[in-house]
């Protein structure tokens, strides 16, 4: 029988790491006498970062004494105490391999059911020493578990574990583990992992996401969607930049400008997805790297040629260049379509909210819906300054009337008085809760957004005060995204910029939405250390090739991995947190 060796508390803390501040509350400590376990932790437990622990299917972790053993012995360690692992009970007993997914055990007064395998996190290599730690939790296949409590009461060590209940698909938590971070994901395997009911809801939705992808809604696909929505759009149709001829110049509004892309043999493009852009390559000066930038694909998907559309900004170098210098017979370097914010198949209705040039992408998914007739409900919701400032009206009016179930309205903030409400513009000022009830938006519809920040950060708030599930609603962002360092006490805000001390003399390292070159040097050990040194916006949990949260588009060149992730990233992506670039190097960041 399996014995209870250790009950392991800790509240989180702030520990200096790689000269940040992180709050965690990986170091717990074994305690004597009976402590109470509550639904969300155990008396004097705490979680540092409750998006990524803790929780009601997060509550109390696991680890076996027989890990204890095996890691000593690979490790070459003997300093081991209870709680090096970060688990709250220390048990003898209940083997990774043995325990599965929905059993339920009595231990002293409580009852639990294991919900999950441990979440893969830097944290546990951080109280380990180890920073490899994640990623050899899940390759060695001893990652622990979670477990929910169903009845609370006190335990202690010593007290007996006592096995009271199972579920019938006895899929085991090393089997679950493998199935989302390994690579295979086996269709049938996926589907029987689904039917247990006591599995956490983050981990269904990680494994619904490889089914449908194993069953063909994810047609065309690489990498681990389960992990990361960067291996959510099929592989680049090229790699690298190759060159594609400027055919027209057009004017959209006073600011915007669009350019129209062909093969310069007349060759047919490989289509785009809607709502994706393209990367241009501008040589601008001889004696500078040369500017890339990333535009939005406006056009039709499907068409023999590419439209992107340019704002030219008061600073902006690249959509200065464009507009000065760059005309019909023109040739431009260009990466091959990329990004994730696509339009959505099925049935439900679609909200394509935009303000300024931020119609570009949406807009291309207004051209896939029009082509296709589609008989859905659709919403235009665009705003302005003006009409001066108003680009694509008569497109999208044409667009628009093409669908049976099509809906417009046009916010102006400072209308001109020659507009006329009522014919240029529907209102003035923004998208609101109110304006959404009003017009009778549907709840039920997936939502679509692309503008300036703070326009996406009110709009996506009216939404889900509106009542539209956050997950239902997608956004597209110009520039750098929002960083996830989870555990890291945020310092004060930088504005991306070139790393402090002597220039590297390594490969060049392009961070394109950050606006960022520089050269690369090996004192970093990897492409995430390099971006972190120049303060751009970076993503990462695991930082050892296991999470993917870091999975980034790869636009032109290659790397190597140190340490090889568990599994590879999508076709045409890096994982910048193991990763060294090979020669020179684009990246989506």
């Amino acid at each position: 029988m399996a014995t209870l060796v250790s009950v392991n508390v800790g509240l989180p803390k702030d520990v200096q790491w790689r000269g940040a501040t992180v709050h965690t509350g990986v170091w717990k400590q074994a305690v004597s006498g009976p402590r109470v376990v509550r639904r969300l932790n155990i008396e004097g437990d705490g979680q540092g970062d409750l998006a990524g622990h803790g929780g009601e299917h997060r509550a109390v972790l696991v680890y076996q004494l027989a890990s204890y053993r095996y890691w000593q012995e690979v490790l070459g360690r003997n300093d081991f105490v209870h709680g090096q692992f970060g688990e709250n009970l220390t048990v003898d007993g209940l083997a990774d391999d043995e325990v599965c997914i929905g059993d339920r055990f009595r231990i002293g007064e409580a009852e639990f059911e294991v919900t999950q395998p441990r979440v893969t996190c830097y944290r546990v290599g951080l109280r380990m020493n180890e920073p490899r730690m994640a990623a050899l939790l899940v390759s060695h296949r001893r990652p622990g578990f979670y477990m929910r409590v169903l009845v609370e009461g006190r335990v202690q060590a010593g007290d007996q574990i006592v096995k009271i209940g199972s579920d019938p698909v006895a899929m085991s938590v090393v089997e679950i583990d493998g199935l989302l971070y390994l690579p295979g994901h086996p269709h049938d395997r996926l589907d029987a992992a689904l039917r247990i009911p006591a599995l956490s809801p983050g981990w269904k939705s990680s494994l619904q996401a490889l089914l449908d992808q194993a069953s063909g809604a994810g047609t065309g696909t690489s990498g681990n969607v389960g992990l990361t929505d960067a291996a959510a759009s099929p592989p680049p149709a090229w790699s690298g930049f190759r060159a594609l001829k400027v055919v027209r110049v057009d004017p959209e509004s006073r600011s915007v400008f669009s350019l129209v892309l062909a093969d310069p043999d007349g060759a047919q493009l490989p289509q785009a997805l809607p709502g994706q852009f393209l990367t241009l390559r501008l040589h601008n000066r001889t004696d500078a790297p040369p500017l890339i930038r990333s535009y939005s694909l406006s056009g039709r998907p499907g068409a023999p040629e590419y439209r992107i559309s340019v704002k030219e900004e008061a600073h902006g170098g690249g959509s200065a260049y464009l507009r000065a210098n760059v005309h019909a017979g023109d040739t431009l370097d260009v990466a091959a379509p990329r990004g994730t914010f696509i339009l959505r198949g099925g049935d439900t209705p679609v909200l394509l909210l935009s303000a300024g040039v931020g119609a570009t992408p949406v807009l291309a998914m207004l051209h896939a819906l029009a082509a296709a007739r589609a008989t859905r409900e659709v919403w235009w919701m665009h705003g302005a300054r003006d009409g001066s400032e108003h680009a694509f009206e008569h497109e999208v009016r044409t667009l628009l009337a093409a669908m049976p179930n099509a809906h417009a309205h046009i916010c102006y903030s400072r209308p001109a008085t020659s507009d006329l409400q009522g014919r240029d513009y529907d209102a003035v000022g923004r998208l609101s809760v109110e304006r959404f009830a009003q017009l009778g938006v549907p709840r039920d519809a997936d939502a679509y957004l692309c503008g300036p920040t703070g326009f996406m950060a009110e709009v996506t708030a009216a939404l889900v005060a509106f009542g539209i599930d956050r997950g239902r609603i997608r956004a597209e962002i110009f520039g750098a995204g929002p960083s996830m360092t989870p555990g890291v006490v945020s310092p004060p805000a930088r504005a991306p910029h070139l790393p402090e001390g002597a220039p590297g003399t390594g490969p060049s390292v392009s961070f394109v939405r950050s606006g960022i070159t520089t050269n690369w040097d090996p004192r970093y050990a990897s492409l995430l250390e390099l971006a972190e040194a120049c303060s751009v916006p970076t993503r990462w949990s695991c930082r050892t090739g296991v999470c993917h949260n870091c999975e980034s588009g790869l636009l032109s060149g290659s790397v190597t991995y140190s340490p090889e992730p568990v599994e590879p990233p999508a076709t045409g992506n890096l994982l910048i947190c193991c990763s060294q670039p090979r020669g020179d190097v684009v990246l989506d960041l």
